[in-house]
């Protein structure tokens, strides 16, 4: 009987609210997340580069460019991230692409979002997602790249396109291999449709940045496809363990 009711009761806004994580019941509807999972889950508004997303000092200092992008910028015009791959953020992204936790894509996308909105005016002509190989993908069962980037076009309404990237080879997962193997591995795995980037600012969407090889094969292809200009969003940044 209960569950007949159920729709109605959530369209008159009857049913408690609970937060998306650890789903406590919130008293405040407004907020995504409850007041613990929100300390847990904050948004890095400074201490990194806006190239890379190396981070670095404070957070409370404003992003700055790295001496290494400075030097050798990356073949995009910025990132955006919303933290460290670290704790909550972590678990969240590894339970959703390993753990069968489809069900975090929307609170996933609302960080992309947020991380996006954070530090820009004006929306991408086009979102594309960081594309998996075909067998990759059956074998996943799902490109979690893509439905972030699903989220977040529609928050931004935006179009989104699954066929701008295609891999064209099926290579070896990347978390293997060290950063000159990354950089090998993906070069020349990536194709572009021009008919479909040409002369488009196209928002790059991935998970997590590592050692951003991927990312910068993806962005090289669209480049060479007539993109007019490419940024990249990334839910989280892995550091580089220090020397």
């Amino acid at each position: 009987m209960l569950r007949r009711f159920a729709p109605l009761a959530r369209r008159l806004g009857l049913t408690a609210a609970r937060c998306p994580v650890c789903g406590t019941v919130m008293a405040d509807r407004t907020r995504p997340l409850c007041a613990r999972c929100a300390v847990e889950l904050p948004l890095r508004t400074g201490g990194y580069c806006p190239s890379c997303g190396e981070m670095y000092g404070r957070e409370a200092d404003p992003p700055t460019r790295c001496a290494e992008c400075r030097l050798t910028p990356p073949p995009w015009d910025g990132l955006y991230l919303h933290g460290r791959y670290a704790g909550l953020l972590r678990d969240l992204i590894l339970g959703f692409k390993f753990g069968n936790s489809y069900g975090r894509a929307r609170l996933l996308a609302d960080l992309g979002a947020l991380a996006y909105g954070s530090g820009r005016g004006l929306p991408p002509d086009l979102v594309v997602p960081v594309p998996l190989h075909t067998r990759r993908l059956l074998w996943r069962g799902f490109n979690q790249s893509l439905e972030i980037a699903r989220g977040v076009a529609g928050r931004l309404s935006v179009p989104l396109s699954t066929e701008a990237l295609t891999r064209t080879r099926n290579t070896p997962p990347q978390t293997r291999l060290g950063v000159k193997e990354r950089q090998a591995n993906i070069k020349g795995a990536i194709a572009a449709r021009p008919d479909l980037v040409r002369g488009r600012r196209v928002l790059l969407v991935d998970d997590v940045y590592t050692t951003g090889s991927t990312l910068r094969e993806c962005a090289r292809t669209l480049r060479r496809a007539g993109c007019e200009g490419v940024e990249v969003l990334v839910l989280a940044r892995t550091q580089r363990e220090p020397d």
